[in-house]
């Protein structure tokens, strides 16, 4: 029966044009190149950008201004997730995101190019834009992941400056939490966590980035699966790339990322591969002591441009930017609400 709906569907996009923007804030333009059916599978839906819950709509908006402004989709993704870090609003990342136990902010990022290059860094403070320091570590060192005072000593040597990031209001959370000390990491749309991006250029190349603050009133030291090449994000730039939210120890459990894609490479749609693997994870932790809180979504986009995400709970959701419908919110489908077991 999917091979049916396949064969229907893509019969129908036989008999649609692909529509070309400038800008992701001005909506599509009138500017079409028809796809016909003998041409379709060589067609990709370019560029495309997606990245995760709310804050990924305005971190879109500076990823496709520097994607069709010239810039590469490593930069894009890049200036993308630096708007959410250094964004004071943003509880979960970079500056502002709320602290450890010891009232400590640490960061977490990574990156990833098409070539397969990529950097990180992991329990990084004092510095805004881990991201930024992540790529340093990719394009200037022999080593994919630097963490702790070996990451900060780095950055500081490549000239990012150190800062507190613990912010007035991050500092109030964290001594009323202290009041009871109770560690619930409950991840959805009202205390959502981690930005991930994903971008595909206009060669039809991919990129992508994480960053996030990780769980607030985490034990000092904790790393979650945002810098985690193969968890928190991975690509393969012959099939396509998925990067990760929610609870970090069940994505890592799962090499989640990594395994989305190599549902890709079998032929699984974007969403489908992300729900294949939330699927596997809700199977691996049904009996764990994380189910009571856990959610865990993917978001993913193959070499045609095609898109998607999914979730373990409801309530996740992702920003999209492409030529035809310019930047907008999705809900991703979900396996099973907060009030079912």
């Amino acid at each position: 029966m999917s091979d049916r709906r396949d064969f229907i569907k893509k019969a129908a996009l036989g008999t649609i044009g692909i529509s070309t923007i400038i800008g992701c804030k001005e909506g599509p333009k009138e500017e079409t190149v028809a796809a016909t059916n003998e041409s379709l599978a060589q067609v990709q839906r370019k560029p495309v950008i997606i990245s995760t819950w709310k804050h990924g709509f305005p971190a879109n908006e500076a990823a496709w201004k520097t994607l069709t402004g010239g810039g590469t989709g490593i930069d894009a993704v890049e200036a993308g997730v630096r708007v959410s870090e250094g964004d004071p609003k943003e509880r979960s990342v970079g500056y502002g995101g709320l602290p450890d136990r010891e009232g400590k902010v640490t960061l977490d990022a990574c990156i990833m190019d098409s070539d397969s290059n990529c950097g990180s860094v992991a329990f990084l403070q004092g510095i805004k834009h881990p991201i930024s320091v992540a790529r340093k570590v990719m394009e200037e060192t022999p080593h994919v992941m630097l963490v702790g005072q070996g990451a900060l000593n780095f950055a500081l040597s490549k000239g990012f400056k150190e800062e507190n990031l613990l912010t007035p209001e991050s500092e109030k959370d964290w001594k009323k939490w202290l009041e009871k000390s109770k560690y619930k990491p409950v991840i959805n749309i009202e205390n959502h966590d981690t930005i991930s991006m994903l971008a595909l250029d206009e060669n039809g190349n991919l990129s992508g980035a994480c960053t996030t603050s990780g769980a607030a009133w985490k034990l000092h030291g904790r790393v979650g699966d945002s810098p985690i090449i193969g968890a928190g994000l991975f690509l393969d730039n012959e099939v396509g790339a998925a990067a990760a939210t929610g609870l970090g120890e069940a994505v890592i459990r799962t090499a989640g990322s990594a395994m989305v894609v190599e549902q890709m490479r079998m032929g699984k749609s974007p969403e489908e591969a992300c729900k294949i693997i939330v699927e596997r994870i809700f199977e691996k932790h049904k009996n764990h002591k994380d189910m009571e809180y856990l959610q865990v979504g993917f978001i993913a986009v193959n070499k045609n441009g095609e898109y998607g995400g999914y979730s373990l709970r409801s309530g996740f959701n992702y920003a999209v930017c492409d030529a035809e419908k310019g930047n907008r919110m999705e809900d991703a489908s979900f396996k099973m609400t907060w009030d079912e077991k």
